[in-house]
C-alpha cells in the first residue's frame, strides 16, 4: 500500500511532458528584452510570459514550453523567414499577435511553422496577420489550433499568397473555431487523417477548404463564404461532412470529386453558382441538405452513381440539377427529396407526389449546348418541344429521377437563405 501511494504522488508531480513539475518556472519578458535569449535559457516545461509590446524576432522554440502573451504583445518577423519556428513537441503558443513573415513560397515562410516532430502543439487565441502562410503544419500528431484569427498578405495576388492553415502528413489534428480570410486557400489539407475541423469561418479566399487524399475526417459546423469555392473534397474517403454552411461562393458551395464511402448531411448550400459539384462520386450518402437559390443546384457528372440521396430540399435554384449521362440516376428511392418546381399532385395525402419527378428533359440538354436558346424558352415552339419529349419516350433523355418527391420541405426556414450571393453577382 505504501509503495502504491508513493507511485501516485510521484506521478502527480510530473507534468504532461514527463518532466518534474517542481522544475517548471515562469519567466516574464518585458519590452526591450531579448525574447530568443529567454527561450534559450528556459528549461523544458517552463512558461514564458511576454508582456504587451513589440518584439522584432524570428523565434526558434526547440524544447517543450509555453509561450504566453499578456495583453496581446506583437512578435514581428521583419518580413523575413518564419516568425516563429517550432521543432519540439508539447509547445503551447497563446495570446500573441504573430506577423510579417517572409514571402518565399519556395521556403514556405509562415507566421508559425510546426516542423516534423512538433507533436501535440497548441496554438490558441492568436492573431496571425500579414504572413505568407498563417500556420504550416508538417508531419506532426495531435496538434490543436483553436480560436485564432488568420489573415494573409492581402495586397498580394491570390496565386502569390500562402494558405491560412496548411496541414501536410498529419494525424489527429483539431482545427476549431478559427477565422481565416484573405489567403490563397483558408485550409489546405493534404495526406492528413483522423482530423476534426469544427466551427471555422473561411472567407474571402480562393477555396475555403482545399482538401485532398485525406481519410477518416470530420468536417462540422463550418461557414465557407465569399470564396471562389467553399469546400473542395478531392480524392478522399470516409469523410463526415455535417451541418456546415457554404454560401455566396462565386463557383461551387461544396465540391465532391473522386469521393467514396462518406456522409454529407444537414448542410446548407445557398447562393452559389453551383451548389454541389459532384464528379466521380460513389457510395456516398447525401441526406437532409438544403440546396437553395443557386444558379445550378447540383452539377452531376463523370459516372457519379450508387449514391444514396434522400431527404434533401432543392428550392429556388435556377436549374435544380444539371446532369448528362447514359441512363437515369435514381434519387430518393426510399423517402424522396423535395423539389419546389415539382408539378405533380398528392391525391392520397401521404406527403409524396403521385408522379415521379424528372430533373431534366430534351429542352434542357439543348439549352446547355446552345445557350442562346434561353431567349426562346418561353416561346410556344419550345414549350411544344418539351411536351413532345414527355409524351414520346423515344425522344426522352436520361435524367435524375425521384420516384417519391416530397410535397413539403424539411427545412421550414429555407427562405432565410435566399439572396446570399457573391458580391457583384
Amino acid at each position: 500500500m505504501r509503495r502504491f501511494v508513493c507511485a501516485a504522488v510521484c506521478a502527480a508531480a510530473l507534468d504532461l511532458t514527463g518532466l518534474p513539475a517542481l522544475h517548471a518556472a515562469t519567466v516574464v519578458v518585458q519590452p526591450g528584452q531579448d525574447l530568443q535569449t529567454a527561450i534559450a535559457s528556459a528549461a523544458p516545461g517552463d512558461v514564458i510570459e511576454v508582456q504587451r509590446g513589440h518584439y522584432r524576432a524570428n523565434l526558434l522554440i526547440d524544447k517543450p514550453l509555453t509561450l504566453r502573451g499578456l495583453n496581446r504583445p506583437t512578435i514581428d518577423g521583419g518580413l523575413t523567414g518564419d516568425t516563429i519556428r517550432v521543432t519540439a513537441p508539447d509547445v503551447t503558443i497563446e495570446g500573441l499577435i504573430v506577423r510579417d513573415s517572409g514571402s518565399s513560397l519556395q521556403n514556405q515562410n509562415a507566421g508559425i511553422y510546426l516542423y516534423p516532430g512538433a507533436h501535440r502543439a497548441v496554438v490558441q487565441h492568436c492573431d496571425l496577420t500579414y504572413n505568407l502562410f498563417g500556420l504550416w503544419i508538417e508531419k506532426v500528431k495531435d496538434v490543436r489550433i483553436e480560436r485564432n484569427t488568420i489573415t494573409g498578405k492581402r495586397d498580394f495576388n491570390s496565386a502569390q499568397r500562402g494558405n491560412g492553415i496548411q496541414l501536410y502528413n498529419t494525424q489527429g489534428a483539431k482545427i476549431i473555431d478559427n477565422n481565416i480570410s484573405f489567403v490563397r486557400d483558408a485550409l489546405y489539407v493534404d495526406v492528413s487523417h483522423h482530423a476534426v475541423f469544427r466551427g471555422n469561418k473561411l472567407h474571402h479566399s480562393r477555396y475555403g477548404s482545399h482538401y485532398m487524399t485525406s481519410y477518416y475526417n470530420l468536417w462540422e459546423d463550418n461557414d465557407s463564404y465569399y470564396n471562389r469555392g467553399g469546400l473542395a473534397l478531392m480524392e478522399v474517403r470516409e469523410q463526415t461532412v455535417r451541418n456546415n454552411r457554404a454560401w455566396g461562393n462565386s463557383d461551387h458551395g461544396i465540391m465532391l470529386r473522386s469521393v467514396q464511402d462518406s456522409v454529407v448531411e444537414g448542410n446548407v448550400v445557398a447562393g452559389n453558382n453551383r451548389g454541389f459539384f459532384i464528379y466521380d462520386v460513389e457510395y456516398v450518402e447525401l441526406k437532409n441538405n438544403l440546396v437553395v437559390d443557386n444558379v445550378v443546384g447540383v452539377h452531376l457528372s463523370a459516372g457519379s452513381t450508387r449514391n444514396v440521396v434522400e431527404g434533401n430540399d432543392f428550392i429556388a435554384n435556377r436549374e435544380q440539377v444539371r446532369y448528362v449521362g447514359a441512363r437515369d440516376e435514381v434519387w430518393g428511392a426510399k423517402s424522396g427529396n423535395h423539389w419546389n418546381n415539382y408539378l405533380g399532385w398528392d391525391r392520397d395525402g401521404n406527403g409524396l407526389g403521385d408522379v415521379r419527378y424528372e430533373a431534366n428533359d430534351m429542352v434542357d440538354r439543348l439549352n446547355w449546348r446552345y445557350p442562346s436558346m434561353k431567349l426562346l424558352l418561353a416561346s410556344p415552339a419550345v414549350q411544344a418541344l418539351r411536351l413532345v419529349g414527355q409524351q414520346f419516350p423515344i425522344l426522352r433523355v436520361p435524367s435524375v429521377v425521384d420516384p417519391k418527391p416530397r410535397m413539403q420541405p424539411n427545412n421550414k426556414q429555407w427562405s432565410e437563405w435566399r439572396d446570399k450571393h457573391y458580391p457583384g453577382q
